[in-house]
């Protein structure tokens, strides 16, 4: 049992450790980039919405990544539970 959880934390470190690759500056730097190649120009409201779709959308995909990974530990950690009329699993 804590051979799967190492697992997840292992694997939760290098999922942590590889956002860490780019500075702020170098994030900031390629989703301007992103926007202009898009065609928006800096300074308009456009090119600033472009910057915000592209943050929201990091966002909900680290949430979603975090969400998978709880899931994931809580699985290794208690097996499947299933409410209701359904069967249940305990340690």
């Amino acid at each position: 049992m804590r051979i799967p959880l190492l697992i997840t934390i292992t694997t939760l470190a290098a999922v942590l450790s590889a956002c860490q690759t780019m500075t702020p500056e170098e994030r900031r730097a390629a989703d301007e980039g992103r926007c202009l190649s898009y065609g928006f120009r800096r300074g308009t409201d456009g090119f600033a919405t472009c910057l915000q779709r592209i943050d929201l959308d990091r966002r909900a995909e680290s949430r979603a990544q975090s969400a998978e990974m709880m899931q994931s530990m809580a699985w290794d950690l208690n097996g499947p539970y299933i409410y209701r009329d359904r069967w249940h699993h305990h340690h």
